[in-house]
């Protein structure tokens, strides 16, 4: 959700703002009802546990799927269609907003299963729903181009948290939506609360991990040539400080040490020793970006790692064996990739515009490892263990999900891709300059996810340059996602 909107001048569009009013109206009309609710009952609730042993009902499964739909598959549309400048950002993220308020009125107007007041996923709602209003608040005053007096000096500030706090609702939406499966289940309480978070946090950076490596490999390149830096650089500086977190975090110091500490923590020992390597690595002898084998050999060693983890249960050991076997393998084919598919080149063709197939495989299996991870907790295998289910049948589906949120994802990178098309000329052809025009284009776009409709006369005037320079309308200057759009298509 990166710009929101105001009634324009212009009809048609009034009439579709006011359609979508409508709508937010409609959703605002129960929030009396849900202030009036007074707070959810607890008697049901057993002694020491967080939820009653009630099933959901139907206006709490109606509650998952809104909120699901709302804000894990349109808003994030929606903020890429920000991105480009589409005319459907508007209307989209308007309808998104009606919908997150009708699902916040039903989640608390159902009726089943209690839970306890003080749960997480109800005390990050409110925070989450206040960055929500606040966010379209914005986009309307950005809209309404207010430039005269202290508008001209707030407006810039006010643009910039729009435009961050756009592009991190993806990931307040992901944290909160693991944090409603948390809650439904009762799980996570006491005891159990450490080794969740260890769970939740690794399985969502690999998935982060995966979800960054796929926007690189599409469209990426141009940014990380501008850098300086290869793309191990970056891997093996986070390993390195991931590594030494978890070197004096896994054991609970002043008690006894046990098996799993012993693994934990001399995994965090490799991460940051390895990382450095990595570091060092990641240039030549004249200073220039080099790749390197570090960052997949630490993702392979850790999978080998996890494959041999002790298990209390036979289908917790079976999915942790999974895990690290996805996880081999993903770091295995991340090697071959740089080593010998790349040849330790950045990308397979000198624009960046290029990939190989092989390129997908250790990034989707990122993918499917954070899931694994993710759904192998203690109290996640003991109700597998009680429902019949067997692990082949649990890794499936996973694995599932794991293919749902990578095909979701290149949709996303897919639209941004077909706003900014190349020429059908090859880069790798043109005529010397052409790099400089393609960063310089680079420039430009990296600015316009971050800024709003005031600043398209800016725009115009940087491109009035170019054309002065003679390379606005000549085959060098392409924008800077590739042809990736013809190819994914």
């Amino acid at each position: 959700m990166d710009r929101g909107d105001s009634a324009p001048v212009v009809q048609p569009l009034r009439l579709r703002i006011s359609q979508s009013a409508a709508s937010v109206a409609l959703a605002a009309a129960f929030l009396p009802k849900v202030l009036g609710h007074g707070g959810h009952h607890t008697d049901k609730i057993p002694e020491g546990q967080a939820v009653s042993l009630d099933p959901l009902d139907t206006t709490l499964w109606v509650h998952i799927f809104v909120q699901m739909l709302s804000f894990g598959i349109l808003f994030p549309i929606g903020m890429v269609l920000g991105i480009v400048k589409s005319r459907w950002h508007v209307p989209l993220q308007i309808f998104s907003t009606a919908l997150a308020l009708l699902g916040y009125a039903l989640g608390h107007l159902h009726g089943g299963r209690q839970f306890h007041p003080s749960n997480v996923h109800a005390k990050a709602a409110n925070p989450l729903f206040f960055l929500m209003v606040a966010q379209v608040a914005f986009g309307i005053y950005l809209k309404l181009h207010l430039e005269k007096g202290i508008h001209g000096r707030i407006r810039p500030f006010f643009r910039i948290v729009h435009s961050i706090n756009g592009k991190a609702f993806p990931i307040y939406a992901w944290v909160q939506m693991i944090f409603g499966g948390i809650t439904a289940l009762g799980f996570c309480q006491g005891d159990h609360l450490g080794q969740c978070l260890a769970h939740f946090i690794m399985g969502g950076a690999f998935i982060a991990y995966g979800i960054l490596l796929t926007i690189l490999l599409l469209v990426g390149q141009l940014w990380l040539r501008r850098t300086g830096r290869s793309q191990e650089f970056f891997d093996s500086a986070v390993i390195a400080a991931w590594g030494c977190v978890n070197t004096f975090t896994e054991h609970r110091w002043g008690t006894e040490w046990v098996r799993n500490d012993w693994q934990h923590t001399t995994m965090g020992i490799i991460w940051w020793s390895a990382g450095l390597v990595g570091i060092w690595l990641s240039r030549d002898r004249h200073g220039q970006p080099k790749r390197n084998f570090v960052p997949g050999f630490v993702i392979l060693i850790t999978g080998w790692a996890m494959s041999a983890h002790p298990q209390e249960l036979m289908i917790s050991a079976m999915t942790h064996q999974m895990f690290g076997y996805t996880l081999m393998a993903a770091g295995l084919t991340r090697i071959i990739e740089v080593s010998f598919v790349l040849r330790d080149k950045p990308s397979v063709s000198e624009d960046g515009t290029e990939y190989n197939s092989f390129q997908f495989i250790p990034v989707f299996l990122l993918y499917a490892s954070g899931f694994l991870f993710m759904g192998a907790t203690e109290e996640q295998m003991a109700l597998l263990a009680g429902s019949g289910i067997d692990h082949v049948a649990y890794v499936l589906i996973l694995y599932s999900l794991a293919s749902l949120l990578f095909l979701f994802t290149m949709a996303l990178i897919n639209i941004y891709d077909r706003a900014n098309p190349l020429p059908k000329k090859s880069l790798a052809n043109g005529p010397v300059g052409a790099d400089d025009a393609r960063l310089r284009e680079a420039n430009e776009f990296e600015l316009d996810g971050l800024v709003s409709d005031d600043e398209d006369d800016e725009r115009a005037a940087r491109r009035k340059l170019l054309t002065d320079d003679g390379l606005e309308n000549g085959p060098d200057t392409p924008s800077t996602v590739g042809r990736n759009s013809e190819r994914v298509a």
